[in-house]
């Protein structure tokens, strides 16, 4: 299948290209940087993150957000559960699951780590790419994201 737009045909594989070599290297500062400061790696944060922005949420909601399985999403948990970062609490409404709650230590250390995500985000991203480009990715990448989440693509099977 190919996609065109007015001016001809688009290089799919080329776009593929970029946008993984794009999000490999961005993730891979953002690593070096939360590292340095916080001792903590991108995962990490954004786990910590997804826990301040929705208390009282399970393992299987982390695993679904971040279209990881759920036995890699536990042992992540378990991770920043021996940290000291989070707590697993009884589910009052499902014995068979816990829900995960940030720590004192955990939410100063995200509130802490979110600053210097966004301060290095920016200083990756400003250079290359103005408001209104910005704007045009972000409206663009969220949609396709939306259209790949509603169709359930690209979920792991476990």
């Amino acid at each position: 299948m190919e996609c065109k737009t007015r001016d001809g045909r688009v290089d799919l594989p080329g776009f593929f290209a970029d946008l993984v070599r794009c999000e490999t290297r961005l993730y891979n500062a953002l690593n070096d940087r939360l590292r340095e400061r916080h001792g903590i790696v991108t995962s990490q944060f954004e786990f910590l993150r997804y826990l301040r922005d929705h208390p009282g949420s399970r393992v299987a909601d982390l695993a679904a957000e971040f279209a990881v399985g759920i036995g890699a999403t536990s042992k992540g948990v378990d991770r920043l559960e021996k940290q000291g970062w989070v707590a697993r609490q009884p589910n009052p409404s499902d014995r068979r699951s816990s829900l995960l709650a940030l720590t004192g230590d955990g939410l100063e250390l995200v509130q802490a780590a979110d600053r210097t995500f966004t301060e290095r985000l920016a200083e990756l991203i400003g250079p290359a790419l103005d408001g209104p480009a910005l704007t045009t990715v972000t409206r663009t990448f969220s949609r396709l994201r939306s259209a790949l989440e509603r169709d359930q693509i690209g979920m792991p099977a476990g």
